[in-house]
């Protein structure tokens, strides 16, 4: 069977390339006799694994040497609660509410004290950014809290919110990689792999090193302070190690393309050809205003959900795969990530301009 075109949100499609490479050394990598699967992670083979991903992330990203960067297991929900474990020394923290991700977040964090909703764009679906130059932080707010990129609602802050001098908090699981980004405007930036980096059931945090304390809420469990995974090199325990070693080829698949501003080249150009047709189409239209489109996560419908389901199983059977929307929202939602050829959106925009033809 040949490969589909697959716009799932996550778990997402990986690079043909590195899916390839990690067939051939299933069995026996690099020569030990046993698969990555099988190793200990205490063993030299795997420690190489681990620190060859964490260098290759950290060149991609520029990451500064008074950043730790962790590879951990509960995938971005549980950092809804381990950032307020280990943030939250006055009970307070702001929280700007984009789309589902980031009201559980904020759901999640009104366990451990108060948490402020400072900006919001729930009042219209969550189809645009709140303008963020001027909010009401608190003036003891431990930190102020984004997701970069609404999976779900397919909008992107273009310009981080004016956080008027209190730590920055960031949720990029559906842009990690996409782009280049100056880690130095957060304090913690962390994302779930399973979208742009690798297989599910990991995320990586990256977070600056004064954050990393024995300063933590009291009762919270030792696996939940980052200080004890980061003290550990994330091996403290048994860590995803098949999802890191999957990681780190992706990261040298990054490289080779070119780094992160070839990646936003790319998806930039690939992000213009379907919206541009959506601009264009009097069947399809998309959701979220033009300004704060994401590049990874194009959200449209027909305006009739009859031909919205005709429209998503015709497209599976043309070999177009996981293009219905979330449960919540309903319509269409096609996920361009890294691992999106090009041709798999122009071979979409295609199907979809037949539809709209035969359909009008």
């Amino acid at each position: 069977m040949s490969r589909v075109y697959n716009f799932s949100a996550g778990p997402a499609v990986l690079p043909e390339e590195v899916l390839k490479e990690a067939q051939e050394e299933m069995l026996d990598y690099r020569g030990c006799g046993m698969s990555v699967m099988e190793m200990s992670h205490r063993s030299k083979m795997f420690d190489n694994i681990i620190q060859e991903a964490e260098a290759d992330l950290r060149e991609l990203l520029n990451i500064p040497e008074d950043y730790k960067v962790l590879f951990l297991q509960g995938g971005a929900s549980l950092q809804f609660a381990q950032i307020p474990m280990n943030l939250m020394k006055n009970r307070v923290a702001d929280y700007i509410v984009t789309g589902q991700w980031a009201k559980k977040a904020w759901q999640e964090a009104q366990k451990f004290g108060t948490a402020n909703k400072i900006a919001s764009s729930e009042d219209k679906t969550y189809s645009y950014i709140p303008d963020c130059s001027d909010l009401p932080i608190s003036p003891d707010a431990d930190y102020v809290y984004i997701c970069e990129n609404n999976t779900i609602y397919g909008t992107k802050y273009r310009t981080l919110p004016n956080t008027k001098g209190k730590l920055l908090v960031a949720d990029v699981s559906s842009c990690f990689l996409s782009e280049p980004m100056d880690v130095t405007k957060y304090g913690i930036v962390y994302g779930g792999v399973q979208k742009n980096i690798g297989p599910a059931g990991m995320v990586i945090s990256i977070i600056r090193q004064d954050l990393i304390t024995d300063d933590v809420l009291p009762g919270t469990p030792t696996m939940m302070k980052f200080k004890t995974q980061a003290d550990a090199g994330s091996l403290y325990n048994t860590p995803n190690c098949w999802c890191i070693y999957i990681c780190g080829k992706v990261f040298k698949w990054l490289k080779k393309m070119g780094g992160l501003a070839a990646m936003k080249e790319r998806n930039e150009k690939k992000a213009k050809l379907l919206y541009d047709f959506l601009d264009s189409s009097s069947l399809f239209h998309g959701t979220v205003v033009k300004e704060d489109r994401s590049l990874m996560n194009v959200p449209f419908v027909t305006g009739d959900k009859e031909m919205d389901a005709k429209f998503v199983k015709a497209a599976s059977e043309a070999g177009f795969e996981n293009l219905k929307g979330h449960r919540t929202v309903g319509g269409m939602r096609a996920s361009i990530y890294n691992a999106m050829p090009t041709e798999g959106v122009e071979a979409l925009v295609e199907f979809m301009k037949k539809f709209e033809e035969e359909n009008a």
